[in-house]
């Protein structure tokens, strides 16, 4: 029993099979309004999956994503403002436009949305990184640059009004491919495909940090300029891991404001790209399971704390954060480790108690 519970714990994948099975259970038993937050914590899942390919296996911190989560967000989120009005949006009207951009016209195409929300951040990741990688800009200054680029997007975002909807954001969403938003069948629908996503990138980022692809990740993450004088060109992996995990969040932002319903520049700040950091961190980075543990553990904390103790719960999430940092520095997963550790000692103290007894048969 000790022996298959150790082998279930070592391989990471039937961790993460046990936690789908119970997402996919969750409708059975969960009410509209909590499928549909456990649903947004996915998105989220599905992200920091991406980020722990970028930080985690490579060493890369990025407090940027926020950017391509945005973008994702935003593309979807054109595409539904479009299918809801069939018109000019309102606010663009309220500054004078009375004919769609460009950009606009393009994502009135579903497929092309959807596909958008993907390629566009992993285009714009690529330039970027092509930029800051060829130039070696790494650890607390690339940490740094992201950053601003984060308040430079926002900045954008919010002077643009007429093309963004300012702080306000896009909303107003009613239907999607010409099915209710607010129907419940389409809410489970949504749902189940985000299960899918992540079920998805969680394999597919598996494979890669298992193959040559991703030790050379772990090379870069553990000793870059080794790597570098044995004739890698390490830019080029960190261009491919970076635009990769932005391709993620792209996808996660466009699952996001399905289920939200709103999209705006304060869900894609300063503050929720270090959120998106503290999931990893919470959840163990270097693991990938660990991050989606991470993001759905911290979030529903912080959703009950908010509902039980309004005025609180600043205080109770701050109290768990503090408490991992402390007491677990590896994170949630870390706790799989040492149960791993204690199930292995008492392998082996079994084992060795029966050699003993073979070797020393009772007179």
């Amino acid at each position: 029993m000790e022996a298959s519970l150790s082998k279930v714990l070592y391989d990471r994948r039937w961790l993460f099979l046990a936690i789908v099975v119970i997402l996919l259970l969750c409708p059975l038993f969960l009410s509209d309004f909590r499928l549909n937050l456990l649903g947004r914590f996915l998105a989220f899942a599905i992200l920091v999956i991406g980020l722990d390919l970028l930080w985690g296996y490579t060493g890369v911190l990025s407090l940027g994503h926020g950017i391509f989560f945005g973008i994702g967000a935003y593309i979807m989120g054109m595409y539904l403002k479009l299918e809801a009005t069939a018109t000019v949006p309102d606010f663009m009207m309220w500054s004078g436009i009375t004919e769609l951009p460009w950009f606009w016209v393009i994502f009135q195409n579903p497929l092309i949305a959807i596909l958008g929300a993907i390629l566009l951040p992993m285009i714009i990741a690529s330039i970027l990184g092509f930029v800051i990688f060829r130039n070696r800009i790494k650890d607390v200054y690339f940490t740094i640059l992201t950053q601003a680029l984060v308040i430079v997007t926002v900045t954008l975002i919010v002077s643009w009004q007429q093309y963004t909807g300012g702080t306000n954001g896009l909303t107003g969403f009613s239907t999607v491919l010409g099915y209710s938003l607010a129907a419940q069948t389409t809410q489970k629908a949504i749902y189940f495909i985000s299960v899918a996503c992540l079920v998805a990138v969680f394999f597919l980022c598996y494979r890669l940090v298992n193959s040559r692809f991703g030790k050379v990740l772990i090379a870069i993450r553990d000793g870059e300029n080794r790597l570098r004088f044995s004739g890698y060109d390490t830019s080029i992996f960190k261009v491919l891991v970076f635009t990769i995990s932005a391709g993620i969040a792209g996808l996660a932002g466009m699952l996001f404001v399905l289920q939200v319903g709103i999209i705006s520049p304060t869900m894609i700040g300063i503050v929720p790209s270090i959120e998106m950091i503290l999931w990893v961190a919470i959840g163990g980075r270097g693991t990938l399971i660990g991050p989606v543990i991470g993001a759905i553990v911290t979030n529903v904390a912080k959703t009950h704390f908010s509902e039980a103790y309004p005025d609180m719960w600043l205080y109770f999430v701050g109290t768990v954060f503090v408490v991992v940092v402390l007491f677990l520095p590896g994170g949630l997963m870390s706790l799989v480790s040492k149960i791993k550790s204690k199930l292995r000692r008492g392998e082996r103290n079994v084992t060795s108690k029966t050699t003993s007894e073979r070797n020393n048969p009772a007179v």
